[in-house]
């Protein structure tokens, strides 16, 4: 193993306790993260879920198309290898894939509403499109691929799509970004669904990322 690739496993760890500590996951703690091997068409895997704290053990190295090539792969998520895959093979500069069940979040998804850029925790991420939905299909399947890799390609500038009757897909350069967002993502789902009882979600004026970024850029806290 190179130091590299313990890194990456390192950081797949604690995003996982990063999540659960932001209390982002399901009741189950259903949830799998995916780390790009760079220079190679590899990927670190593992799942979450609760009672059971995340070990190196538990993360399986594989290729995009599946096969295992060092640990092992229990057919949960052996399903779901294309479903993380085929982020990386659309987005060059994707170095992680989370997805949850986030509660919040999710309801957007079964509800089929794109989550809106309405909460300024987006604009500091760089977000100013709003989360797209990807049409159902039976998870990890060819369909459900596709739905996914429409969506991105439709929204070039979008960090996650939201899997319609499932739940959320995320993706970043590296998983603790990607822990961050999904955090941000069921921030914003929450005040959304909130705001929806005082008349509803507003738009930030015009210009406002730009605003944004010349504040932080003054404070050197630009991401």
């Amino acid at each position: 193993m190179t130091s590299q690739t313990a890194d990456l496993k390192e950081q797949l760890l604690q995003s996982a306790l990063l999540l659960f500590d932001g209390a982002v996951m399901c009741h189950s703690g259903h949830g799998n993260m995916s780390a790009r091997v760079p220079g190679t068409e590899h990927l670190l895997l593992m799942s979450t879920q609760l009672g059971s704290a995340p070990s190196v053990e538990q993360i399986a190295t594989v290729t995009f198309d599946g096969e295992v090539v060092e640990g092992e792969l229990p057919s949960v998520l052996r399903e779901i290898v294309a479903m993380h895959s085929c982020v990386y093979r659309v987005r060059d500069n994707v170095g992680a894939v989370i997805h949850t069940h986030s509660p919040h979040v999710s309801s957007f998804a079964v509800a089929h509403k794109p989550l809106s850029c309405t909460y300024e925790a987006f604009l500091r991420f760089g977000i100013t499109d709003e989360i797209p939905v990807a049409a159902w299909g039976p998870r990890g399947s060819r369909e459900s691929v596709a739905n996914i890799v429409e969506q991105i390609q439709q929204h070039p500038h979008a960090p996650a799509v939201l899997l319609a009757n499932h739940g959320l897909l995320a993706f970043a350069q590296t998983p603790l970004l990607t822990a961050q967002l999904i955090i941000i993502m069921e921030e914003a789902a929450e005040l959304s669904l909130r705001a929806q009882a005082l008349g509803g979600e507003k738009p930030f004026p015009p210009g406002a990322l730009e605003q944004e970024r010349k504040h932080m850029q003054r404070f050197g806290s630009a991401h």
